[in-house]
């Protein structure tokens, strides 16, 4: 009998917004434009980060990690969700569904620690700045990274096959525009409590648990600055932490907002706006958000441009 969830459903249709056609034209641009903002400034942020010998540091070495995250998580879903916008068949293959689920659960999961591993390395360079080439080394920074890479990978492909095992009984409307393993789970027909103390467990050790060891680095953070004597060290102890600081807010807040909220059986269009314009929004800030705050991501992005005009 396992079989049969497969040859009952072999496509899902993800319904999304086809109930609002003008909704639907005005999404199509504004989505468009964004995610175009978004990989030329990730991708900005990476050959900056690779290109000047002066930003080879674990703070921008975890920086291009959150960039390649942030190209990876939206073109997990952005791409087809374009097309989706514009064509009336708006389906998607039961393993396309399932590649899509894994990706886009992996990278927001590694984003979860990957925040939380650069605010250790802000507590490190601030809190003990003596000792941080030690503490912070190179070998450290592929090791913290590669682990949440390969970890987040794994409890993402667990929870795929997990969910992507359930019978679905031919049900196949997904009601969302991607494959949202909690909108999937709905159409199950099976026993879904594994998959839901899976996820459960997923989300505790991965919202909760970092975000207050986030709070706990940057409490001793500002400890730490407050001690220091001279107002212009203050400003530039801060000034080295205050973007991703920002970047932890908006990505917190965003997915506590859409996660840690009641939630109906059937979801409103608005929730899935917000959806959409968050998980675009969110990665198109972050490269803003550390150009603006950050003199030597601009400084470097200058030589390299009046180089290349040259």
């Amino acid at each position: 009998m396992e079989p049969v969830n497969r040859t009952e459903v072999p496509e899902f249709f993800l319904k999304g917004f086809s109930g609002y056609p003008a909704l639907e034209r005005f999404l199509f641009p504004l989505c468009s434009a964004m995610y175009l903002v978004t990989l030329l400034g990730n991708t900005a942020i990476v050959t900056v980060s690779v290109l000047d010998v002066r930003l080879h540091t674990p703070m921008y070495f975890f920086l291009g990690n959150l960039s390649i995250l942030d190209i990876c998580y939206t073109s997990t879903f952005v791409p087809l969700m374009l097309a989706h916008l514009l064509s009336a068949r708006k389906t998607i293959s039961f393993i396309g569904c399932a590649i899509q689920m894994c990706l886009s659960l992996s990278t927001g999961s590694t984003e979860c620690l990957l925040l939380a591993i650069m605010a250790y390395d802000r507590y490190l360079a601030i809190c003990q700045p003596l000792r941080y080439p030690v503490l912070m080394s190179y070998r450290l920074c592929f090791w913290l990274a590669g682990a949440a890479w390969l970890l987040c990978l794994f409890k993402s492909v667990t929870e795929t096959v997990i969910a992507m095992r359930l019978p679905f009984c031919g049900r196949h409307v997904v009601s969302h525009f991607t494959c949202e393993i909690l909108a999937v789970l709905k159409l199950a027909c099976g026993d879904t409590s594994v998959s839901e103390a899976l996820l459960l467990v997923g989300a505790i050790l991965l919202l909760p648990v970092p975000l207050a060891f986030i709070c706990l680095s940057y409490t001793f953070i500002l400890a730490t600055i407050l001690r220091v004597p001279s107002a212009a060290g203050r400003r530039k102890a801060f000034s080295t932490c205050s973007a991703h600081l920002a970047v932890v807010l908006l990505f917190y807040g965003t997915v506590i907002f859409m996660y840690m909220k009641p939630t109906s059986k059937e979801a409103p269009v608005s929730d899935e706006v917000f959806t959409v314009l968050y998980a675009v929004v969110v990665p198109m800030l972050n490269p803003v958000i550390y150009s603006l705050r950050n003199k030597e991501v601009k400084e470097a992005a200058r030589k390299l441009w009046d180089r290349r005009q040259n």
